[in-house]
């Protein structure tokens, strides 16, 4: 097992974060990717061969039962028309896609962004706040956002092969250097 030190340092706002990674924490990394792709992945097939689903109940209902902040917004969507024909076809879709980016981790970074964003949607909708503002949608999109900043696409993914393609003798993120914010 290798024992190399790796040492974190981030700066935001004016305050600055160390740390060092274990030797392990690849493996947790890849776990998480892992775990967000079959979770995403079931949830979006099952969506998807059930021929079935319809988030405008979901809209105009669950949001003001639970006493979401943005309840009046789930609402207006629910009762938008194209709006809901959209999600009815973006959230299965989405997910199963989210899921098979992850599990192979291709586009790694775009589909954990993804995820992120429609888990915040989730934790607005779902909102239930009696044991505490954290819960299960909060904690997720914190995992998405995670498998995106440690760039878990190239723990034995797919992504750290895409970005040494060579475009004119250059690896692709070399001469694409916008793709990092894809791929990783």
């Amino acid at each position: 097992m290798a024992t190399q030190e790796i040492q974190l340092r981030s700066t935001l706002g004016g305050y600055t974060a160390t740390g060092k990674l274990h030797s392990l924490s690849v493996w947790f990394i890849l776990a998480l990717r892992l775990m967000m792709g079959i979770a995403f992945l079931q949830s979006g097939v099952d969506k998807v061969l059930s021929g079935s689903f319809s988030a405008s109940g979901y809209l105009v209902n669950s949001p003001p039962a639970n006493g979401s902040p943005v309840a009046d917004l789930f609402v207006t969507m629910g009762e938008t028309g194209w709006f809901v024909s959209f999600v009815d076809v973006a959230v299965p879709w989405g997910e199963l896609l989210i899921g098979l980016g992850l599990i192979v981790g291709f586009l790694t970074r775009l589909a954990a962004f993804w995820g992120a964003f429609m888990m915040l949607l989730f934790y607005l909708g779902n909102w239930e706040v009696t044991h505490g503002y954290i819960n299960g949608d909060f904690a997720y999109m914190l995992v998405f956002l995670s498998v995106a900043a440690f760039g878990a696409g190239r723990i034995l993914g797919l992504d750290a092969r895409v970005e040494q393609y060579e475009v004119d003798g250059q690896p692709l993120v070399e001469r694409y250097p916008w793709m990092r914010y894809l791929l990783g």
